[in-house]
This record gives C-alpha cells, structure tokens and sequence, in this order.
C-alpha cells in the first residue's frame, strides 16, 4: 500500500490560486503529463493570454512546475508544465477559503462533463441516512480509498478518469 499523504493547511495564496474552476482544471489537466500553455488554452478553449496567467499563479504557488523547455512544431521553444499534486495534500480550515475551493471544484467538475458530454459520464447518486458515527466512518473509508489511488506511481499509459466526490447534510 503507498505510504498516506501527509496533509497540511493552505495558505491564503494557496487558496486563493484554488478557487479558480480554470485552475482547478488545468491542475487536472497537467497531473502526470506536461502541457505547454498553447495546449492548454486549446484544452480549456480559452485565450492563451488568459491561460497564462492562470499557468503563473499556479506555478508562483508550487501547483505547476515549469519543465525544461522543448521544441515546437515550427522550432520555437515552448515551455511545458507539470502538476505537483500539491493540491491533494491541502487542507482547507478557513470557512470561506473552503467555500471558494469548493466552489470552484464544482465548476471544474461541470466544466469538464460539459466538455465529455453528461451521457459520458458515469454519474450515481444516492441518499442515506446513518446515525453520525456511521456517517462519519463512510466518509472516512470513501476518502481513504481516494488517497490510496491518488498516491499510486502515474501510469502514462493508464485510463485517465476523474471523480468528483461530494457530500452534505440534506433537511
């Protein structure tokens, strides 16, 4: 089994850089694979100039890191990224810092089916109701199994496949 990741609190810049769906989606987009700023502004269908500040507030606050440079299809240099998974070791104790990460991790999510298609994801949902304890325990096993794969070696040829997992208290 891979070692747990050790977490620790954001700080407000790390925050801030997080509660972004186009950062979030960039970071998703980099985990394992570098990618130059043309192809990201291609991945997003964004603007390059606005990817690119995107790309160095991410890399200003170790989310990115910029790879040594390469060659592109008519000789110019390029400069791709890599994700670090620094955002997976994050913890977030302020409210309003939470919120915003949260919030923007949704967006990315929607973003990204938008992109795939709904019918392409495999999207469940369900409802339980668990005495606390129990609840508690069920988010800590399902938020143990995610480590676990989060913290395996990237494959470069593996599925890439993203999961979104969310829960809330419903009336």
């Amino acid at each position: 089994m891979p070692p747990a990741v050790q977490k620790r609190p954001a700080t407000r810049a790390e925050a801030a850089a997080l509660a972004s769906d186009t950062r979030l989606r960039i970071i998703r987009l980099t985990q394992g694979r570098a990618m130059t700023n043309k192809e990201l502004a291609a991945a997003l269908g964004k603007d390059p100039a606005t990817t690119l500040h995107h790309v160095r507030k991410l890399v200003d606050t170790g989310f990115l890191v910029e790879q040594p440079p390469r060659r592109g299809t008519r000789g110019s240099r390029e400069k791709p990224y890599l994700g670090t998974r620094l955002s997976f070791a994050l913890t977030f104790d302020e409210t309003e810092d939470r919120a915003a990460v949260s919030e923007a991790a949704l967006g990315a999510f929607l973003g990204e089916v938008a992109d795939v298609g709904v019918g392409a994801a495999d999207l469940t949902r369900i409802v339980v109701q668990l005495p606390p304890d129990q609840t508690k325990q069920l988010l800590e096993r399902l938020h143990a199994v995610l480590v676990e794969y989060v913290a395996l070696p990237y494959d470069p040829a593996g599925e890439r496949t993203a999961i979104f997992l969310a829960s809330y208290h419903s009336a």
